[in-house]
């Protein structure tokens, strides 16, 4: 194969020691990284914080008031009824367009975020990209196994394809996860910015509540998948360790 392929001898040896780094770092994420990992999250599970029985309490206050409505008297019938009509209908205003209030600037400063969401999304975020990094590890180590292409006995190399397909799709599940807590941030910017354009609408600012309340169980839902993915992934890997190392071997067993 060296004479169909010339490759530099000092990369081909730098190429090496990083198959070996990666081996070694997998296998060690493998064994020890993994169930330790899992019983950590499956610790946080039974935090208070992640544990609240009245969602009230993770409420944030909207600290925007509602301001005196402005009365406007009505018009009488005849010519100044009739102008006014007209200039709603050049001006493109009228009883079916909303504009609301101009916003300038926040009477008590910046909205604040909700910040008991905010610390633990701070807590989660990292978890969520830990598992994105080690899954993207225990792949490269899985591929770099998978020996070159030949007819039959391929059976071992079918277990290594599903181990690297079952990790690519827990890295995107974790992905998503990071896009879920954006959308939650801009979904909620956006709620009170209309609390702010329509202060005496009183659904928005319970909607604002209702996305707080959501937010917070999906975060615990999300913790729970992080434990059961750690579960999955070393349950399976460590089940089928042998074909993955060395899949074309005279074993047979099946994927469990």
């Amino acid at each position: 194969m060296s004479s169909l392929l010339k490759v530099d001898s000092e990369i081909k040896t730098k190429v090496d020691a990083f198959r070996e780094r990666i081996t070694a770092e997998a296998e060690d994420l493998v064994a020890n990284f993994f169930p330790k990992k899992l019983l950590e999250l499956d610790a946080f599970l039974k935090d208070p914080s992640i544990n609240i029985v009245e969602l009230k309490d993770i409420h944030s206050e909207i600290n925007l008031t509602v301001p005196d409505p402005i009365l406007i008297p009505n018009l009488h019938d005849g010519l100044e009824a009739q102008n006014a009509k007209k200039r709603k209908l050049e001006d493109g205003t009228g009883e079916d367009k909303m504009t609301g209030t101009k916003v300038f600037v926040m009477p008590g400063g910046m909205m604040k975020s909700n910040e008991n969401l905010v610390d633990l999304i701070e807590k989660v975020k990292p978890e969520i990209r830990m598992l994105i990094e080690k899954c993207n590890t225990v792949k490269m180590w899985v591929q770099l196994l998978i020996p070159r292409i030949e007819d039959g006995n391929n059976f071992g190399v079918s277990i290594q394809e599903e181990t690297v397909a079952e990790l690519r799709t827990v890295e995107g599940e974790a992905a998503s996860y990071l896009d879920q807590i954006s959308r939650y941030y801009i979904t909620r910017a956006k709620l009170v910015s209309k609390i702010a354009k329509y202060p005496h609408v009183e659904d928005y600012r319970r909607t604002v509540t209702e996305i707080d309340e959501k937010e917070y169980i999906s975060l615990k839902i999300i913790v729970s998948e992080l434990r059961n993915q750690y579960v999955t992934l070393h349950d399976m890997i460590l089940k089928n360790i042998e074909k993955i190392k060395r899949p074309r071997s005279s074993n047979t067993d099946a994927l469990y």
